[in-house]
């Protein structure tokens, strides 16, 4: 089922969100789905819970949109239950962001270029590896989300200045996209 997407003003995208238990969740393998199909709706690349109303740690992410320039991205696709960023590492990348809750809004972000991350997979095993390069990005950002935190907290004073109105305009419910969104107003 697609699911509305929260924009930018909803109090769940500036919350913390909690682990789970997969085993008490019984709708788990359908809210992965739901987020998945949510986010391919909208031509994500990644998408977390909290962007969908539901503060709790789940995440997933689509790569493979991305394999015909970069083919070692081929057939990834991946759900990421209860996952934190252990370690940052490596250079800082300077690359430009947008995001579903931002609709309109790219804005370039410095962000390091390695990450140690630990996860558990859909079928409940537990991941602890190194993750580089435009993955690294993606789960930061994503995992930004579950700390209630957002692409944009990453930008100077003066950035921010300068997209406020486009910030106050989805405070107002003015939110332009071609998929279903959840406003403020």
């Amino acid at each position: 089922m697609i699911l509305p997407i929260y924009t930018y003003g909803q109090p769940v995208l500036r919350k913390v969100a909690e682990d789970i238990d997969p085993v008490a969740y019984p709708e788990l393998k359908k809210l992965i789905a739901d987020m998945f199909e949510t986010m391919d709706s909208a031509d994500g690349v990644g998408l977390a819970a909290p962007q969908i109303g539901l503060p709790v740690r789940v995440v997933v992410v689509n790569l493979d949109v991305l394999s015909e320039e970069h083919p070692e991205y081929a057939g990834f696709r991946k759900a990421y239950i209860n996952p934190h960023i252990v370690d940052l590492s490596g250079d800082e990348v300077a690359m430009e962001e947008g995001c579903l809750s931002l609709p309109g809004i790219h804005e370039t972000v410095k962000r390091k270029d390695r990450i140690r991350v630990t996860y558990l997979d859909e079928e409940l095993g537990m991941h602890d590896e190194i993750v580089e390069g435009y993955l690294a990005r993606v789960m930061q950002h994503e995992f930004d989300h579950l700390e209630g935190k957002m692409f944009i907290d990453h930008l100077s004073a003066l950035r921010k200045q300068m997209i406020k109105g486009k910030l106050n305009a989805l405070l107002k419910g003015k939110a332009h996209c071609t998929y279903k969104v959840k406003t403020v107003k």
